[in-house]
């Protein structure tokens, strides 16, 4: 009878659980914006939370079936995201002829974690020497890890991920837990009795390379015939979750290891950014907080804090979780200011998400004790919760990483250097490239970033880094040169090009050619013609554009805190006037009730330059 009646007490505490956790997921994020609690990053705040409401604190929530499930779905979730995050074009090599080179983010963040590793070997060593933890290979893996997902959400609500700094700190981050997740893999193989395996972990990555090739030529196609009630994106996002993490288990790797394979693939495929948004919203809107609230309500602090060992080794486990990454300021150092290299470093102390798993594997190999297991979970979750708290008290936006946009102009000529110097004041990185020496020299004393290459063409932009720019504007007065470029700018991926066309004939088969392309075409003539006819039928709009009291200016909302919000709601909106909104191609007459979406462009007025600033910082801040 008594077994009956915890069985059914076990059934009716499984809604109750998920309901908690539901609820504690609103809650969360609603609570710390009405209480302005912006030093602990929403994940840290979930475990907290999920501490306090499991095993450790009220008792409320069980680890329920339906619970791990939906936390194990959660961070798979969460590595997928994590691999779509990575800007593969900082792999590409940046050179250009008398500039002034910066270490690479994916050169800091290779020499920042491999100091971290030498490190942690010692620091294991050191441990083994002392008696405390004898398992030196366990050690260091655990002292490299990296929360990785921890580091994305704090990136995230930081809006800097996009930022060098932020690419730094990611891929650091990403070293951090791939790499260990490999060790990880040997290390079961070798300690279970089963090295001959080892070669198998290969096998998700060829899988992975396959799926790239076989999507990659049809993925365009998919895009066009998607519609709302197929969701052809998602429905292939999901289909290479299943099949890396498959594979994954299959050959004794972790799942996660194919999650994160899985979302690099997806970022290769180059998804339109709605895409990454609904999946965005799919994976922190409801999977990860239930993952990260789950892990806080599964620690069971209550037994590890009336145990004298795990007392003992607690601080020591803590300081060396710290240790092992101090390595990683002076290598920052090189690029970023000591205040952000200080923050950066702190933010790559945070370990939680692999500790777990690594810790259970050596529980069932038999290679660790409770007491130790559970005081590297209590080390893992007190360096968790005050490293991204330093690091949001400390890190400051550099100067650097305010600007919105990188523009490379080909040609300097009295077109272009003038447009150079006026978008140098304002919001953008601004470079002019060109072949002409004469050019060159006539404008070396006027514009800083000027740029002089013998041979202009795609190869010599492409080495010298030209082509990684958001908008290239291609201001030359030769026309079929233009056309080049511009297909060939198109093709190495460049997402704005802007080609000089001064032919009077605008419907050309060259012309048309180019605007299938995806270039936006700049006609002189065109443009003159506009000019006068304004003058003639609107000099009251010809006075605002070209007048200095008031303009009329654009923004695109890449920031996804005003995504799904009414205009009426947004900042300033008393001190501008929105005159349109350009939304995938169409124009939108503008309402106070009018729902912005991800990626719209807002046309608006405004006198005071002060609030453009603001309101082009806040848009075009991508998170």
């Amino acid at each position: 009878m008594e077994s009956l009646v915890m069985a059914v007490s076990a059934v009716s505490s499984q809604p109750l659980s998920m309901f908690i956790v539901i609820l504690a997921a609103l809650l969360i994020p609603i609570l710390m914006a009405r209480f302005q609690i912006t030093g602990v990053p929403t994940a840290v705040a979930e475990i907290i939370v999920g501490v306090i409401l499991g095993k450790s604190g009220l008792q409320v929530v069980n680890t329920t079936t339906n619970l791990s499930l939906l936390s194990s779905v959660g961070v798979i979730v969460l590595m997928f995201l994590s691999g779509m995050e990575i800007d593969f074009s900082l792999f590409r090599p940046e050179k250009s002829k008398g500039a002034n080179h910066e270490a690479s983010p994916v050169k800091l963040a290779v020499e920042a974690f491999m100091v971290s590793l030498i490190v942690a070997f010692g620091l294991a060593l050191g441990l083994r020497k002392l008696g405390l933890f004898s398992d030196v290979f366990l050690a260091t893996i655990i002292f490299t890890t990296i929360a990785l997902g921890v580091v994305i959400a704090t990136l995230k609500e930081k809006e800097i991920l996009s930022k060098p700094i932020g690419q730094t700190i990611l891929l650091t981050a990403v070293l951090g837990e791939i790499v260990p997740l490999v060790l990880l893999t040997v290390y079961a193989s070798v300690r279970g009795g089963d090295a001959t395996k080892i070669w198998l972990i290969v096998i998700p990555l060829v899988v992975a390379v396959i799926l790239l090739h076989r999507f990659h030529r049809h993925f365009s196609w998919f895009n066009r015939v998607t519609k709302a009630t197929t969701q052809l994106d998602i429905r292939l996002a999901v289909f290479l979750i299943f099949t890396l993490v498959l594979v994954a288990e299959a050959v004794g790797a972790e799942n996660i290891l194919g999650a994160f394979l899985a979302g690099m693939v997806m970022k290769l495929l180059e998804p339109y950014e709605s895409t990454q948004d609904k999946l965005t919203s799919i994976g922190y809107g409801f999977f990860i907080p239930i993952f990260f609230i789950m892990t806080g309500a599964k620690l069971n602090l209550r037994e590890l804090l009336v145990n004298p060992h795990a007392l003992m080794l607690i601080p020591i486990l803590v300081a060396g979780l710290v240790i092992a990454k101090l390595g990683t300021f002076l290598v920052y150092r090189q690029r970023f200011g000591n205040r952000n290299s200080f923050a950066g470093t702190f933010l790559t102390v945070t370990t939680i998400t692999l500790v777990l798993p690594s810790l259970e594997v050596a529980k069932n190999l038999g290679s660790i004790t409770q007491t130790q297991s559970d005081a590297f979970v209590l080390a893992a979750v007190i360096v968790c919760i005050f490293a991204p708290v330093v690091f949001n008290s400390t890190f400051r936006l550099a100067k650097a990483d305010r600007i919105k946009q990188r523009v490379v102009i080909i040609g300097a000529n009295v077109m272009t250097i003038p447009i150079a110097q006026q978008l140098e004041r304002n919001w953008y990185d601004v470079r002019v490239v060109t072949d002409d020496q004469d050019s060159y020299h006539t404008y070396d004393s006027e514009l800083q970033n000027i740029y002089y290459l013998e041979q202009l063409n795609l190869a010599t932009l492409k080495q010298a880094g030209f082509l990684t720019t958001d908008i290239l504007v291609i201001g030359q007065q030769k026309e079929e040169r233009n056309q080049v470029l511009a297909l060939g700018a198109k093709e190495a991926g460049v997402d704005r090009v802007i080609a000089n066309q001064s032919s009077m004939r605008t419907a050309n088969e060259q012309t048309q050619a180019l605007v299938e392309a995806g270039v936006e075409i700049f006609n002189t003539y065109n443009v003159q013609a506009s000019v006068l006819r304004a003058l003639i039928e609107s000099p009251s709009i010809m006075q605002l554009l070209t007048g200095t009291e008031a303009g009329l200016f654009e923004v695109r909302v890449k920031n996804h805190r005003y995504s799904g919000i009414q205009l009426m709601d947004l900042p300033m909106i008393d001190q501008i006037t929105i005159s349109r909104i350009r939304r995938n191609g169409t124009w939108l007459p503008p309402h106070g009730t009018t729902v912005i979406e991800y990626g719209d462009r807002i046309i608006f007025t405004a006198k005071d330059k002060d609030v453009v600033a603001n309101l082009r910082d806040e848009f075009a801040r991508p998170n």
